[in-house]
């Protein structure tokens, strides 16, 4: 009887069981809102394009606010969450840079996507992100691609949490695929992922040392373009506003292409960890490889951006759906 009744206990457990299992590995998908928000994708383009013509720095600031989000607890739009004593993620010193502009361009999707009744409530700020992000690389020149979809939002986010989580501009190679790799991104996805900065821009603060000051002995970073450091220097002067932002690729900044790797071979990286990926031997060939062909940088960077957009996300019953992409439900 006993064996019986533990029978028809384990027979009751098993639906919620494999419910719970079901929840918690549910896997991403691009057509994860086809019966829920079939129109997702072309509202958020929509919305994506019209604030694009307001402003080109919504490409940058929402590639990178892509990045910084999935690279913190990640992509769970943990880093749109905003508080009223600063410290949450967008607080962190390594964040306060992030351009109002991708943040804006989020919102303005999210309510486009919640003004369709069919939609409301039903698409993450999450997945909206990763959405927005293709739109404004393909705006820009470079590959479109398809993204997988069924992210929820995080509901914790700390300043805190993103210490030591965000790659430096003084980053050397080893320090770069150290921290990728936490991540499951190799060093190919890695050196994809920098070519990010060929619509780019940095504050003077960024660099500065390189160019006035890197050694006693050598001022200016001898792994640098000398003309290119002159150049600097006039742009960005000793005791400049640090917050005075330049392009960093000097030649087509509002271009997704593979200029920035050709940049890189000519010494024209802003960032030691730019350079560092020409300069090093082990990933040299990669940067030629990129500086040769267009279309082998566009095939990594959507292998690395599917990859990176699949960092430590929230699906099935984890997480939420967010009514304002600001503030926890």
């Amino acid at each position: 009887m006993a064996n019986r009744s533990k029978l028809v206990f384990s027979l009751l457990l098993l639906p919620l069981l494999l419910t719970t299992i079901s929840a918690q590995t549910t896997k991403l998908a691009p057509n994860f809102y086809r019966t829920t928000c079939p129109n997702v994708e072309s509202i958020v383009r929509s919305a994506v394009r019209q604030k694009f013509q307001q402003t080109f720095v919504t490409a940058p600031a929402t590639l990178r606010l892509f990045f910084h989000d999935c690279f913190v607890r990640g992509c769970d739009a943990s880093v749109l969450l905003a508080s009223a004593n600063g410290n949450n993620e967008k607080d962190h010193p390594d964040d306060i840079s992030l351009a109002g502009d991708g943040f804006d361009t989020v919102i303005k999707a999210k309510a486009a996507v919640d003004s369709n009744p069919q939609c409301r409530n039903k698409v993450s700020c999450a997945d909206i992100l990763a959405l927005a992000t293709r739109e404004v690389v393909q705006l820009t020149g470079g590959p479109f691609y398809t993204v997988e979809l069924g992210r929820r939002d995080g509901r914790i986010s700390t300043k805190a949490g993103v210490q030591r989580q965000l790659p430096h501009p003084n980053f050397n190679l080893d320090q770069l695929n150290t921290m990728f790799a936490r991540h499951g991104l190799s060093q190919t996805d890695m050196i994809a992922l920098s070519g990010a900065h060929t619509i780019g821009f940095a504050h003077c603060g960024k660099f500065s040392k390189r160019i006035f000051n890197f050694t006693p002995r050598n001022p200016v970073d001898p792994t640098l373009n000398f003309q290119y450091a002159m150049q600097l220097r006039q742009m960005c002067p000793r005791n400049v506003d640090p917050r005075i932002a330049i392009n960093m690729d000097p030649n087509t900044p509002r271009t997704f292409d593979n200029v920035y790797y050709k940049n890189l071979q000519r010494g024209m990286g802003l960032f030691t960890s730019d350079q560092v990926l020409f300069s090093d031997r082990r990933s040299r060939n990669t940067v030629n490889l990129f500086a040769s062909s267009n279309g082998a940088f566009n095939q990594a960077f959507v292998a690395a951006m599917t990859k990176l957009g699949r960092v430590g996300v929230l699906t099935g019953n984890r997480g939420e759906i967010r009514r304002d992409c600001t503030r926890q439900n």
